[in-house]
């Protein structure tokens, strides 16, 4: 087995990740200022709700979340039971009738292609091409082309491995007496291969489509860890899941919208036996959808590509709760993530 997985980064790396994890937050915050005026429109109407404020813009559900986060994580708004108010920050400088009005700071970037696309995302819902390219798909579309999927695997792997490692021993108590490691969605099997490096009577299995399945293949195998790490080569969505006692969704659900999120979770329960231990592992918004900051801006780009955004524990909860899991409390770990964990009843 390769002595990396068991050698422990002893910094956190935080800062250098929110550089890249921020890089579309002042887009969303262009195309609020500047094309939609949202924060002259939320003063002349004080303490409107959600739907309204949908209404009025023609939001879809999860962009409006993902704005409004990002709003609250900077200071711009409160909210109480479901009503927004400028704070006196926004009232002074993001206003149009204000003598400090900043808007014209964020008017180099109103014609930008992130910023065009994030006012289609608004209005529907749906992630915008990759990275803004005009000939790009979307995030789901383009991992199933090999290039881009090797390239976007390796740029996930880069961060998985000090991840992993300090997700593999805040759990170690809860996996000593675990057998069997479900990985979904685990892309190169960098968590899986951690878990396993950490616990050495764990078995396990990754599940990817392909491409990445071949990408996660031959990655384990520079571990040396193929003899006890298998990958299964389906689609998520569309096959059952193999029986075991610990599932692990590591920076998965934040890809998908709630009922696919809902969906997974009923996979996970169908896989896991009584006793089994689901981990989810991701960068999370605190319940009240404060912040915090970093984590609001990252969910900013994930609402971009992908459909989906980064949830609240309290959301998974409540999923899993329902589902018929004991649902533990979040934990953080490193570099703005955590994870939570349930036990299926």
């Amino acid at each position: 087995m390769n002595p990396t997985l068991t050698q422990q980064s002893t910094t956190d790396p935080a800062q250098i990740l929110r550089y890249r994890d921020r890089q579309y937050a002042a887009e969303l915050l262009a195309s609020a200022i500047v094309h939609l005026d949202l924060f002259s429109w939320l003063k002349e109407n004080a303490s409107v709700n959600t739907e309204a404020l949908r209404t009025h813009f023609d939001f879809a559900e999860r962009p409006a979340d993902v704005l409004l986060t990002l709003c609250r994580a900077n200071g711009f708004i409160v909210t109480h039971d479901d009503q927004h108010s400028l704070t006196a920050l926004a009232e002074e400088f993001l206003c149009g009738d204000s003598p400090w009005n900043l808007r014209p700071y964020y008017t180099p970037i109103q014609d930008t292609q992130i910023t065009q696309d994030f006012l289609t995302v608004l209005r529907t819902g749906k992630p915008a091409n990759w990275q803004a390219q005009e000939e790009g798909s979307d995030w789901h579309a383009s991992m199933l082309d090999e290039d881009f999927a090797r390239g976007f695997t390796e740029l996930m792997n880069c961060r998985g491995l000090a991840f992993g490692q300090k997700l593999a021993a805040a759990l170690e108590p809860q996996l000593a007496s675990k057998k069997r490691l479900l990985d979904v969605g685990g892309g190169s099997g960098i968590y899986a291969s951690t878990m396993l490096a950490a616990q050495p009577q764990l078995t396990g299995a990754v599940l990817e489509q392909p491409p990445v399945d071949a990408i996660a293949r031959e990655e384990i195998a520079q571990h040396g860890l193929q003899k006890r790490l298998e990958v299964i080569s389906t689609d998520m969505f569309e096959s059952n899941w193999p029986a075991c006692d610990v599932l692990l969704l590591s920076n998965v659900l934040h890809d998908w919208d709630f009922p696919e999120v809902r969906t997974l979770c009923a996979k996970a329960a169908g896989a896991l036996e009584t006793g089994g231990l689901l981990i989810i592992h991701e960068a999370f918004i605190r319940d009240d959808k404060t912040g915090p900051l970093p984590v609001a801006e990252y969910s900013a780009l994930l609402m971009n590509i992908c459909q989906g955004k980064c949830y609240t524990s309290a959301e998974y909860g409540g999923i899993l709760a329902e589902l018929d899991f004991e649902v533990g409390p979040y934990m953080d770990t490193i570099a703005d993530r955590g994870y939570m964990t349930a036990v299926k009843r």
